[in-house]
């Protein structure tokens, strides 16, 4: 057949035509609306399958069909009861629209658009809500996930996935266009985007409201991503939601709901120390996905090359006497040392040598074992386990993940992060809220470097013990929480408290929360009086975010209940009554109206997602007798097909079958300095340093004061050297400069003052003595 219009790459139409999306933001939450625009060229009726990926907390609140001048909207029923409504529609030839969550992984959905007739038109609508996560810099997150890269399933696996259609991000047959509205009590500072934007308007004179659009041409090679920033962003707020005016009363919807949004400020005294023990554990994948670049910039750093620096920063910012090790994954997993072991001189640099030796050849994305391997090691007294995850996120077991980081959040803190364009959003985010820990996303032009030293800063803070939130009410009135337990706080993080209200109070009544928790033996606490009036014109946004928050806390308990059906029948009656989907549950549309019954074959089409996982190269698995080009949505089953020691996960063959030649970058000045320094926190004086420093070993010999020993001259060089030409990079050299400090200070040296002016002079720097801490 000849075809014409959009195409997929093997040649078949692509009934899909445009993508509108609206974001309504309000202070931290967010409102999504998605028109999906079909149109059906074929002369045959068709089915048409979108699988597509959304954040992986959203509250999927609405689902409609317009067909013509006809808006059908969608029920939520029992996911098999809703397939089955499904299936009989198209088999007696009706309209029938499908919506349903992956079983798998909460960030994955299927859209199934059936019977659509030769010549028809139809417009999905989409609806979500969601919270925005609070960035280091302050900046509240908003991600629009647009690529979906293919999940790795294990082998042993029972449920599969979704099957996901891809083609390059280059050849995506249809078109994007998003625009967003921003609205909150506080200033709106601005609007930060890895994609390229509209000049941002304001709506008023106080800078409350403004909107923004993505400029046209989206190229579909990232995710959206937005960073909204308010002025005074740290204040705590309370909303109070009316319920629903058809809902029962004593039910969720039916009552009014509470959102507590607390940010709080640890006492400076404590904040100013930092520990000095702790097991740190880096678990880092190395699966093939790993070898794609970590941006859509010219310089194509890989994911597994940055991530190999930043384990560079991190094991020289490790305090003295605590212990490490270091994990790695993919297919399989292997770890540096048979157990975590105290860190020092020579333990670090044999770690150091092992990852410069790591490459992203260990096959798929296996992460479940490893964990497993890792919390069955004991932990060692006196020195509390932090975890950090890196990984693409290109998983299929989520939920399994998710829950055996639960089972041991006991007995550590777990600080994620997603690495590149379509990591699960469910898995990063899952990962380290149920480990007590902090989830960090790179994506487009961020260094990971800096996200990463950020995560240690708090891992390095005292754990928060004795957290306990208690509520002052009027008489009358009763709250139930719906939110799991608080079990982590972090200075500057958030913590979103939602709470069910009943009985009876005046408008002008006044609630009062209070937060109290111990931080390094200092007890504090938080307050936060609010109003019980109702917000105006709120919707069911909160209402919507707290059925989410009840329905995800449900299905993580049926997942470890010998009593699931019971469970299950909790899920599926508070997803049908609030509207909001869940695993169990599916939304259905069937077009009843239409009395003509649609006639003849069905053709089944795939509406493609863009890949940048196959964006960013080519794949090829070696095969006799010839080389067998896979595309990503076969690759994986290729490659359990084939010999997986002939291969990395994706070996780069370009297509005569010789490798491209390789150039080896030139190494970043800042990590040249860094990996000379020891671990105790010194430099020694030696032609490697200098070098770094851009002197000759002479130059730098000969300027050393005369009662200075080299390893303090040395150390104080390279001290002048970081806040001279590097303090824009701060965050990143921060904690291993401190201990440089802690270092001199201990060596009770008389001529730092020399050292510092002398070094200044060398450098062609004017760095304070106390700018340096000494």
């Amino acid at each position: 057949m000849d075809c014409c219009g959009l195409l997929t790459l093997q040649k078949e139409p692509v009934p899909l035509k445009s993508i509108e999306v609206e974001l309504e933001v309000r202070d931290h939450v967010a409102t999504v609306v998605s028109t999906l625009n079909y149109e059906n060229k074929e002369d045959k009726p068709l089915e048409a399958v979108f699988v597509f990926p959304l954040p992986g907390d959203a509250a999927v609140c609405h689902f409609s069909a317009q067909i013509g001048q006809t808006q059908i909207v969608a029920e939520v029923k029992e996911k098999q009861k809703a397939r089955e409504e499904y299936d009989d529609a198209l088999s007696s030839g009706q309209q029938a629209f499908l919506l349903e969550e992956s079983d798998q992984s909460p960030d994955i959905f299927s859209l199934r658009v059936g019977s659509l007739p030769p010549g028809e038109s139809a417009s999905i609508r989409l609806e979500y809500v969601t919270e925005l996560a609070v960035q280091a810099d302050d900046g509240l997150r908003f991600c629009l996930p647009a690529v979906l890269n293919p999940r790795y399933q294990p082998q042993d696996s029972e449920d599969p996935l979704f099957q996901v259609t891809s083609v390059p991000a280059s050849l995506v047959p249809y078109s994007l266009s998003f625009s967003a509205r921003v609205s909150s009590p506080r200033p709106v500072s601005k609007v930060e985007s890895n994609c390229s934007l509209d000049p941002l308007q304001y709506l008023n004179t106080d800078q409350t409201q403004a909107t923004v659009k993505l400029a046209t041409g989206h190229k579909f090679d990232r995710d959206v991503e937005l960073l909204i920033y308010y002025k005074d962003a740290h204040q705590p707020t309370a909303v109070v939601e009316a319920g629903q005016a058809s809902a029962e009363p004593g039910s969720l919807m039916g009552d009014p709901v509470v959102m507590v949004s607390l940010y709080p400020e640890f006492p400076q005294s404590v904040m100013s120390s930092t520990a000095s023990c702790g097991e740190f554990v880096f678990l880092m994948d190395r699966s093939g996905s790993m070898d794609c670049a970590t941006n859509n910039t010219e310089q194509k750093e890989t994911r597994i090359s940055s991530a190999k620096d930043t384990l560079l920063l991190l094991l020289k910012s490790l305090p003295m006497g605590c212990y490490f090790n270091i994990y790695s994954f993919g297919s399989s997993y292997e770890h540096i040392f048979p157990k975590s072991v105290e860190y020092g001189e020579k333990t670090m640099e044999e770690a150091l040598k092992k990852v410069e030796q790591m490459k992203a050849d260990l096959g798929g994305t296996e992460i479940l074992e490893s964990l497993k391997h890792i919390y069955s090691q004991p932990c060692i007294p006196t020195q509390p386990r932090q975890l950090f995850v890196f990984t693409d996120g290109e998983v299929g077991n989520t939920k399994e993940v998710i829950d055996l980081v639960k089972k041991n959040s006991g007995s550590h803190r777990c600080f994620s992060f997603g690495i590149g364009e379509g990591a699960s959003s469910a898995l990063i985010n899952g990962v380290a809220k149920e480990g007590g820990g902090h989830a960090q996303f790179i994506t487009g032009t961020d260094r990971m470097q800096p996200k990463v030293m950020q995560s240690l800063h708090f891992s390095l803070q005292p754990a928060v013990e004795d957290v306990s939130v208690t509520w002052d009410l009027p008489k009358g009135s009763t709250i139930t929480v719906l939110s799991p337990p608080i079990t982590s706080l972090f200075q500057g993080q958030r913590s979103l408290i939602y709470a069910q209200l009943t009985g009876q109070s005046s408008e002008a009544a006044e609630g009062c929360v209070t937060l109290k928790y111990s931080l390094a033996g200092h007890p504090s606490e938080n307050q936060l009086h609010f109003s019980l009036r109702p917000a105006a014109d709120s919707g069911l946004i909160v209402h919507r975010l707290a059925a989410r928050t009840l329905i995800c806390l449900l299905e993580m308990e049926a997942e470890n209940n010998q009593e699931k059906e019971e469970v299950k029948k909790k899920v599926v009656q508070l997803s049908v009554q609030s509207g909001v989907s869940s695993s169990f549950t599916a939304f259905i549309v069937v077009n009843s109206d239409n009395n003509k019954e649609i006639q003849g074959p069905l053709l089944h089409r795939d509406i493609p997602m863009p890949d940048v996982y196959r964006s960013c190269t080519s794949f090829a698995v070696r095969a006799a007798p010839s080389t067998i080009m896979c595309d990503s949505a076969a690759m994986f089953e290729e490659i359990e097909a084939e010999d997986r020691c002939l291969m990395d996960f994706c070996c780069l063959y370009s297509m005569d079958g010789e490798f491209p030649p390789a150039k080896k970058p030139l190494r970043d000045p800042l990590l040249q300095l860094v990996s000379l320094q020891k671990a105790s926190g010194c430099w020694l004086l030696d032609p490697a340093l200098a070098a770094a420093l851009r002197k000759t070993n002479e130059e730098v010999e000969k300027s050393k004061p005369e009662k200075a020993s080299s390893e303090v001259w040395a150390t104080i060089l390279a001290l002048i050297w970081l806040h001279g030409f590097k303090m824009d990079a701060k965050d990143e050299w921060e904690l291993l400069a401190a201990k440089a400090v802690s270092w001199l200070s201990a060596q009770k040296a008389p001529s730092v003052t020399e050292c510092v002016e002398a070094g200044n002079i060398l450098l062609g720097c004017s760095v304070q003595k106390t700018a340096l801490g000494l």
